[in-house]
């Protein structure tokens, strides 16, 4: 890998992570255990270095149908999510077992996790069509994605016992701007 295939590959990394950093950062309002941690950064990352070569390997044939409304699906999955999150924010007594009260589990982290990478699969698709190399720089991507959630997500700790559960509402806020952005695509 040269100089600037490394450089182009941190560059789109960082860029595809901030989201995952964002997300990361809103799920850490609300005090996740360790492992709720782990499988949010892991499965951003898994996603973030899968999408890449979904979007290289599918290309022309199913992108061409659903890039008209990918943006659509990621806001519709990113904007449920921030609802129930700033629902359960706002609610005066949370339950933690309660069904759904995990954004780390189930749908809601697959939800999160395609939502944070529907990025990543634009980003694939356009290194096929340019004939670039995808192996290493999915797997930078990944990386760096995991990385910055895991920061994020200790980030969004250290704040919600700081300030409690209004960083959690804020926390929400920030998913809603996300899945605004997400219309942008």
């Amino acid at each position: 890998m040269s100089l600037t295939d490394l450089l182009f590959s941190l560059g789109v990394a960082f860029a595809l992570g901030c989201d995952a950093f964002a997300v990361g950062l809103a799920v850490g309002t609300r005090n996740p255990c360790r492992r709720a941690c782990f499988r949010l950064w892991f499965h951003f990352g898994l996603f973030q270095f899968l999408m890449p070569i979904i979007g290289w390997y599918v290309g022309n044939s199913i992108y061409e149908y659903i890039k008209e409304i990918d943006h659509w699906i990621a806001f519709l999955l990113m904007f449920v999510i921030a609802t129930r999150m700033l629902r359960e924010s706002l609610a005066e007594e949370k339950d933690d077992d309660s069904p759904g009260a995990d954004p780390t589990r189930g749908w809601s982290l697959m939800g999160l996790s395609i939502a944070t990478s529907m990025d990543a699969l634009g980003v694939g698709f356009s290194m096929g069509i340019a004939q670039m190399a995808l192996f290493k720089p999915a797997v930078i991507i990944g990386i760096t994605a995991a990385l910055m959630t895991y920061v994020g997500v200790h980030l969004g700790r250290h704040l919600s016992h700081s300030y409690g559960k209004k960083v959690e509402t804020a926390g929400a806020i920030i998913l809603y701007l996300i899945a605004f952005k997400l219309l942008t695509i």
